[in-house]
């Protein structure tokens, strides 16, 4: 087929589809929603990604978690409950007689009321850690500086507080060297940290908590029930298989288990917890690319409908363009250049309405809708309308002359 046959299928298709502008807009609404499911779907499982790669990175790859409780798999948990507390002075022993071992830190968690002069928060998380908390995990400091061992050894009250609570407990005003209450216990707020991203992006814990030495939390808020991490930084990635057993081995003598108790605690870290969320993640994934795909499939066989009644009440215009000339292969190309010409316009409405939706979601998760996510939806559309538009384009063009014009 030349570029002037082409350019007259594209035309007529153009004046058929305006001819029946209702018809036309109605049939594209399936396609509306399925291509607002697919960019829609696009949008919120790159949110999950993303999300989940944030909040995993804060974790450090080469760091391996002393707990009670395994982070997955938790089946029989009874078997766990009952498990004696991890206690700080797990990361001293591991430190001193460990060979991968090359900074430890106990870190422990709870959520109170935190005032300033300005403002009051319900709740706001406060994590407990020791001096060397630095060691282990990066800390980017705005302003001020992260407690030593000095501040540790005193239970000082003394505090590192995030961006964003910064802000919001002294609005208009720095939090550098001012003072907040935590459950009633005055603190003094010594470093403020970095922004750790986008409201979307923040580590709610790192950008809206606060960081005090793990020994004044144990004097004002007690650890007895509490659950503390023993958090142990490894030499090199490549060696966490081996920190793992030879830490299994001092934690067993440290702890007083004979060779025939079971452990009573678990080694948690980054590559275990990305091995077991997998399937999870793809489970999430595969139902949403199963759930678009439907809505897709509703939309392609309705515009194969609407094609088929097309295609019924243009035969006798069939017929007469055959009489006079054109080929099966010019009717096949019309009818399926106006199956693809709806099934994009239905995609380009998609987009447009699936653009407000991606800001709502960019406000939750860190996500937004790129232009890979828009070409694949226009690609879909193209092949929906192929797929699902070549069935009646192929009946038209089999059509034989004498018979469609007779045809009432």
């Amino acid at each position: 087929m030349n570029l002037t046959s082409l350019r007259e299928a594209f035309a007529i298709a153009i004046r058929a589809i305006w001819s029946q502008k209702i018809r036309a807009i109605l049939t594209t609404l399936g396609i509306v929603i399925g291509i607002l499911a697919v960019t829609s779907m696009a949008t919120v499982v790159n949110g999950i990604e993303k999300g989940f790669e944030n909040d995993i990175a804060t974790l450090g790859t080469d760091v391996i978690y002393v707990e009670t409780w395994p982070w997955t798999g938790v089946r029989d948990w009874w078997n766990y409950i009952n498990r004696p507390n991890i206690d700080e002075s797990l990361g001293d022993d591991l430190e001193a007689r460990s060979r991968y071992a090359t900074a430890a830190t106990a870190v422990v968690r709870t959520n109170v009321m935190a005032a300033s002069s300005f403002h009051t928060l319900p709740s706001v998380d406060v994590n407990g850690v020791e001096s060397d908390y630095p060691e282990v995990h990066a800390v980017n400091l705005e302003a001020g500086y992260f407690f030593g061992e000095f501040e540790s050894r005193a239970a000082m009250n003394v505090a590192v507080v995030g961006h964003s609570l910064a802000e919001s407990l002294f609005p208009g005003a720095t939090a550098l060297g001012k003072h907040i209450r935590l459950d009633g216990h005055r603190y003094q707020i010594i470093g403020i940290s970095l922004r750790q991203g986008s409201d979307a992006e923040a580590s709610s814990s790192r950008d809206s908590g606060v960081t005090v030495p793990f020994s004044s939390f144990k004097k004002n808020f007690g650890t007895r029930w509490r659950s503390v991490s023993v958090q142990v930084k490894v030499r090199s990635e490549d060696q966490l298989a081996e920190a793992r057993e030879e830490f299994t081995g001092i934690l067993r003598v440290s702890r007083g288990l004979d060779v025939m108790e079971d452990d009573d605690f678990e080694l948690n870290d980054q590559a275990s917890l990305r091995e077991n969320l997998a399937p999870i993640k793809n489970a999430i994934f595969a139902i949403g690319i199963g759930l678009t795909a439907l809505s897709l499939l509703v939309g392609g066989i309705g515009v194969m409908n609407i094609m088929f009644v097309s295609v019924k009440e243009r035969t006798r215009e069939i017929g007469v363009r055959k009489a006079v000339g054109a080929r099966s292969s010019n009717i096949l190309t019309q009818f399926l250049i106006e199956a693809i010409i709806v099934c994009s316009l239905g995609g380009v409405l998609g987009i447009v309405l699936a653009i407000p939706i991606s800001l709502v979601v960019q406000t939750i998760l860190p996500s937004s809708l790129d232009g890979t996510v828009v070409l694949i939806a226009f690609g879909v559309c193209v092949l929906v309308g192929t797929i699902f538009g070549l069935a009646p384009a192929w009946t038209a063009a089999r059509s034989e002359p004498i018979d469609a014009l007779r045809y009432e």
